[in-house]
């Protein structure tokens, strides 16, 4: 019997395809729009797996010039990120923000 993969292993590799990535970030962005505090910070996590697809937080700290552990933090389910740091993390991630 082979093996089932992890639901977050198979979520980070399908998150690797840019199209994917933009479909599930506008999801958990939507949802975010609840205004409750669970659907806020679902746009928090579902940018931390992104980040995990494409190369790690270690490697988007680098590309924002944000330490590593503040990342972590700040994409955190407690996160509270200032506007400009989430603009920056899209862009570091070569996102649009879009709105319609």
């Amino acid at each position: 019997m082979a093996k089932s993969k992890k639901y977050q292993d198979w979520l980070i590799e399908s998150l690797k395809d840019h199209d994917e990535a933009v479909a599930y970030l506008n999801a958990a962005f939507e949802e975010s729009l609840k205004g409750d505090e669970e659907s806020q910070h679902l746009f928090l996590i579902a940018l931390r797996n992104v980040a995990e697809a494409h190369g790690g937080i270690g490697k988007l700290a680098k590309r924002t010039g944000m330490g590593r552990e503040s990342l972590y933090k700040t994409l955190s389910e407690n996160g509270n990120p200032k506007w400009h740091t989430l603009v920056s993390l899209v862009i570091a991630l070569g996102l649009n923000l879009r709105l319609t």
